[in-house]
């Protein structure tokens, strides 16, 4: 009669072949003790987890009953100002233009950042820095060579004195009138000097060199002569109609505004529409530079400057028409406030916008 083998025996044999394979050791039979006390170990430690999950279950679910009865994280207050919050409308426009006005007033503090992105800009200065020096040196030069002749003159003078007594009188005379008009041709010579000058807001993209007539002269100036011939030859409409802040030429210097103003600002608040004052094809479109986010429009050899603009509506290439809308005004680049500069130039030279445009 066959003997029944119960359900445990069975498994006890089969975890003795087990460990016997896993010693690699067929002589070696595992004890039935041992194989029991292993199952005893597992079983205690799937009690083990079964007791870890419970804990594990009861702590949340007191977590849960805490936060309901304490009724503090969605409390009335809390969600009062969360929606609160979410019901404020941000600006971001302005806020990147006040971020842009922080920047700017706090130059000194990020140059570091302007002498790493902005090269070209102090090799500009740098060439500027060595043409005005230019210009005193050779200012120098004539006042010494007016003294010289000064000098030289007198002397002569009063040889003549000494030797001629009375005739020298008159010989003294015709020699202070040469002397005058040889002065006054210096000081003409002298006013007649170029002067480099930088771009509007302080900008050192582009410097253009400024004929100043002398005043004895009655000849036309050079940015006479290109005005006329820009407004006989070119058709042009204001760009934005809005007060002039600041005029073309001369004005007081500071960090950001620059003493020579190559064109004029215009007082329009950011995003006020900008128009072409004339057809052409845009040459530049660009925001890098104290020029800001700027556009250039040529015709010619007429070009047009619009800068500090918060966005271009054109690109590089494109054929404008005069009274076209091309940007919108802005606060980039070198500023201190909104507006928008226009910029007129002839063969690189600048003209006075007033000169060919009334903002009257």
């Amino acid at each position: 009669m066959e003997k029944i083998i119960s359900q445990e025996e069975r498994i006890r044999r089969a975890e003795e072949i087990y460990y016997r394979r896993r010693l690699n050791n067929n002589n070696v039979r595992m004890p039935s003790s041992q194989v029991k006390q292993g199952r005893e170990n597992r079983q205690f430690s799937l009690y083990k987890k079964m007791i870890l999950q419970i804990l594990i279950c009861i702590f949340i679910y007191l977590i849960f009953s805490l936060i309901k009865e304490t009724n503090y994280i969605f409390s009335e207050n809390v969600l009062n100002k969360t929606k609160e919050f979410l019901s404020v409308d941000l600006n971001f426009t302005q806020i990147s233009a006040q971020i842009g006005d922080f920047f700017q007033n706090n130059k000194d503090k990020f140059s570091f950042l302007t002498k790493w992105s902005g090269g070209e800009d102090s090799e500009n200065k740098e060439e500027n820095t060595k043409n005005i020096e230019n210009d005193e040196n050779k200012n120098e030069q004539i006042e010494n060579k007016n003294e010289e002749n000064n000098q030289q003159n007198n002397d002569a003078n009063n040889e003549e004195n000494k030797q001629e007594g009375d005739n020298a009188k008159e010989q003294t005379n015709s020699n202070q009138q040469e002397n005058n008009l040889e002065n006054a041709n210096i000081e003409g010579e002298q006013a007649s000097i170029t002067q480099e000058a930088t771009g509007i807001g302080g900008s050192k993209e582009n410097t253009q060199t400024v004929q100043v007539a002398a005043k004895t002269t009655i000849e036309k100036t050079q940015m006479e002569i290109d005005a006329e011939y820009i407004k006989k030859n070119f058709s042009l409409t204001l760009p934005a109609k809005a007060k002039i802040t600041s005029p073309y030429g001369k004005r007081e210097p500071t960090e950001i505004i620059s003493e020579n103003h190559q064109g004029i600002d215009i007082g329009v608040v950011v995003g006020t529409p900008v128009v072409a004052a004339m057809e052409g094809t845009v040459s530049v479109v660009s925001n890098i530079g104290d020029y800001g986010t700027h556009v250039k429009i040529v015709n010619k050899d007429v070009t047009t400057i619009y800068a500090h603009c918060s966005k271009i509506l054109v690109k590089e290439g494109d054929k404008v028409k005069k009274g076209q809308k091309i940007a919108l005004s802005g606060n980039t680049g070198n500023t201190t406030g909104p507006h928008l500069h226009f910029e007129i130039r002839r063969d690189e030279r600048t003209v006075d916008p007033e000169l060919i445009l009334s903002w009257t």
